[in-house]
């Protein structure tokens, strides 16, 4: 038996004489043991066996000795995400782009752990089948992501030419994104711009961090525009020059001033007295995405939308500031 190793693999292997009159679709996957006896059925139907040369698409045909079969194999296509009715608060919305004001706990798109029940679901199914495969079969519309459990505004494309437009942007760094983050402690200087090539961690893959050598260049500018808590914690405003993984959320940490709640990266000052830290639990990273600034791929005119702080961030507030 061969195998070509391509995009489509043809597979080759002759009938030995033990297998005489055994069923086509069975002696296949005896011997592609990698394929399952209906992935072989639907292949014989598509006309993707051949005996001896010969197409046969006849499952029950009985093998002979020494006949050569022949297999190919095409590469498996992309599960498209299905469109599901996930309610949104679409803050913009054109022929070409869509912006969401996303909640905390949505993840953005599928993938392992998260197989739907998405934002890419919920767009699909608001917006139809115009938006199927834009920029790709398994992020259709995506141009941009945020952490499941950050809040705020995401911009998603609704056809090729926006996709292309936004990504380019991107691309360029001239997309403005501002977050607002609740950190414990206040930064010094009160202003400034955090430098770091962030990548994999390499003691905890499942995280990112700073990294002397390897990653990609990383730039956040913060700014306290809040003390609580005669300086607990403090409100920081964020903007992006680049747009790394978790990028905020290390930079801040990585600096002594973690995000509050963040189960990754945080971690709670050991002067606050127990209570002080029950008062204080928060259910996600205090992290949001405020403010969003590109140009229309089709005017080009500056659009810049807005998102007020959700409601569990300003209790937060409000509790830190009962001192």
């Amino acid at each position: 038996m061969s195998t070509t190793p391509a995009a489509t693999a043809v597979r080759a292997a002759c009938v030995a004489d033990a297998a005489r009159g055994t069923r086509l679709d069975r002696w296949l996957a005896a011997i592609h043991p990698d394929l399952s006896r209906a992935r072989v059925q639907a292949l014989i139907a598509a006309g993707l066996v051949a005996v001896d040369g010969t197409t046969l698409r006849t499952a029950s045909y009985r093998v002979k000795p020494g006949e050569r079969i022949t297999l190919t194999v095409p590469p498996a296509a992309e599960a498209a995400p299905l469109a599901q009715a996930i309610p949104l608060a679409i803050v913009y919305e054109d022929a070409d782009v869509i912006v969401v004001d996303k909640p905390a706990g949505l993840v953005v798109h599928p993938a392992a752990g998260n197989p739907d029940r998405t934002l890419v679901n919920a767009l699909l199914y608001h917006c139809g089948a115009s938006l199927t495969g834009v920029g790709g079969v398994k992020r259709p519309g995506i141009v941009h992501r945020l952490d499941k459990d950050t809040s705020g505004l995401i911009v998603a494309a609704k056809n090729e030419p926006a996709h292309h437009a936004l990504v380019a942007q991107f691309a360029a760094r001239t997309i403005e994104r501002h977050y607002v983050a609740i950190v414990w402690g206040v930064p010094t200087p009160s202003a400034g711009r955090i430098e770091g090539n962030i990548g994999r961690s390499p003691h905890q893959r499942k995280k990112m961090a700073l990294l002397a050598r390897g990653g990609r260049a990383a730039a956040t500018r913060y700014k306290v525009v809040r003390i609580l808590d005669r300086g607990v914690a403090s409100v920081v405003e964020c903007r992006l020059e680049t747009g790394r993984t978790h990028q905020i959320r290390v930079h801040l940490s990585a600096r002594g001033y973690p995000v509050v709640g963040d189960p990754t990266y945080g971690r709670t000052p050991r002067r606050l007295s127990v209570h002080r830290r029950t008062e204080l639990a928060f259910a996600r990273q205090a992290l949001h995405a405020a403010s969003l600034g590109f140009d229309h791929p089709r005017s080009g005119e500056r659009l810049r939308i807005a998102s007020e702080l959700p409601q569990d961030m300003r209790e937060l507030i409000d509790r830190l500031d009962q001192s």
